[in-house]
């Protein structure tokens, strides 16, 4: 049976008109007809495989609705994300990846539909899956179990694009009309800066998808990590006079001892806040960021100073062992406590960490030296409440939010 083509693109042409900002997409899916595939389905080079036995019998608006949720897979990077859920969870195999397929249509077919684009018939829902909509991949991975529920889609197979696991009929890597990385990621950009430009009544799925393409989240680990370094690393900072060891340009002043300028070992003072509105996790992770500044100094624990504060210093002292840091405290906030503090031990730090919620007051005078704000997470019931607002860091001070 050949390939139906002229219904295939009406109905691409179809799925275009519904959901214009798909468009580039849509275009850049290269068709390969097939004869193992059960209905249409997508590799992770871009290739859209198509039954002509399926396009015969199907419309050419459930046609249209399919053209778009293969696309989706790709847009969404499943294959990449499904590769990641095998990493961690261990889902390889066909079970498993057949899941993660159930879990990535789940994910599309939440918000793409409408009176515009009606839902192809025979498609994988939430609901038909007695799980919650409105979630992510990831999210229905876990509750999806091999059973009754999930029987009546045992046929169901939309191609390595949406799970990772590269099928028998697919041409490959080296295969021909696939596209290269750089010309996926170029897909991607110019469906999100569409999308970003004239939103219009796209889903709001697609617009977070979107926002996260054009403007991707940093992990707020690495994040600060980098602000560490460069505050304990940064020019002027270590640098002190010695005569311990001449200067080399000795030689041109006979008679004279000069000093040489060399780089002591940075110092860091972690000021952790330990008031009532921090919790048991906040803190535990609060000591894990103990554990990356001990990194980024080298290892040198004599140079890592933690001082526990609320609404006034509790303990001070030396780190010696991670686990065994006392985090007291329990009461208000005041964390300029814990910076005054910092700057009057000897020797004077060369960089201060705070780790807080940011319900504080802060010094207003900038510290001798830099400063570092990791804020923990807080929800907006911050917002709704009119009498009382925590003032936000400083501009001095380099800020990172956490979590």
């Amino acid at each position: 049976m050949e390939l139906d083509t002229e219904k295939l693109y009406a109905a691409r042409l179809l799925a275009c008109q519904a959901l214009p900002f798909l468009a580039a997409a849509l275009f850049a899916l290269s068709v390969q007809p097939s004869q193992t595939v059960p209905t249409m389905a997508v590799d992770r080079h871009w290739r859209c495989y198509v039954s002509p036995g399926f396009v015969e019998r199907t419309t050419v608006e459930d046609l249209a609705g399919v053209w778009v949720h293969e696309v989706s897979h790709l847009l969404r990077n499943h294959h990449t994300r499904g590769d990641q859920l095998v990493a961690r969870h261990g889902l390889d195999g066909p079970g498993g990846r057949f899941r993660i397929n159930l879990a990535a249509d789940c994910e599309i077919n939440d918000d793409i539909y409408d009176d515009a684009l009606p839902m192809p018939s025979g498609a994988v829902t939430a609901q038909a899956l007695h799980l919650t909509s409105g979630l992510l991949l990831e999210e229905y991975v876990g509750d999806i179990s091999l059973g009754p529920l999930t029987g009546p889609y045992a046929w169901h197979d939309c191609g390595s694009g949406a799970d990772g696991m590269a099928r028998p009929w697919e041409l490959g890597p080296d295969g021909a009309h696939g596209l290269t990385e750089s010309e996926r990621e170029t897909v991607r950009f110019r469906v999100a800066q569409g999308l970003i430009g004239a939103p219009g009544s796209a889903p709001s799925g697609w617009r977070r998808w979107a926002n996260d393409v054009v403007h991707p989240p940093q992990p707020w680990r690495d994040l600060l990590g980098a602000a560490i370094r460069s505050a304990v690393t940064s020019g002027g900072v270590g640098d002190d006079y010695t005569y311990g060891r001449p200067a080399r340009r000795a030689a041109s002043v006979p008679g004279v001892v000069l000093p040489s300028l060399r780089r002591r070992p940075p110092r860091v003072s972690v000021v952790i806040d330990t008031s009532g509105s921090v919790s048991d996790d906040e803190l535990g992770s609060a000591l894990l960021e103990v554990m990356a500044i001990l990194r980024a100094v080298g290892g040198r624990r004599d140079l890592v100073t933690v001082l526990s504060c609320d609404a006034a210093v509790q303990t001070v002292g030396p780190l010696c062992q991670v686990e065994g840091v006392p985090l007291v405290g329990g009461g208000g906030t005041d964390l300029r406590a814990g910076v005054a503090g910092a700057l009057s031990r000897t020797p004077r730090p060369d960089a201060i960490v705070v780790l807080t919620d940011g319900q504080t007051g802060w010094p207003s005078a900038r510290p001798p030296c830099r400063t570092v704000v990791g804020l923990f997470p807080r929800p907006s019931r911050w917002k709704e409440t009119r009498d009382y607002q925590p003032e936000p860091p400083p501009d001095w001070a380099r800020v990172v939010r956490l979590g």
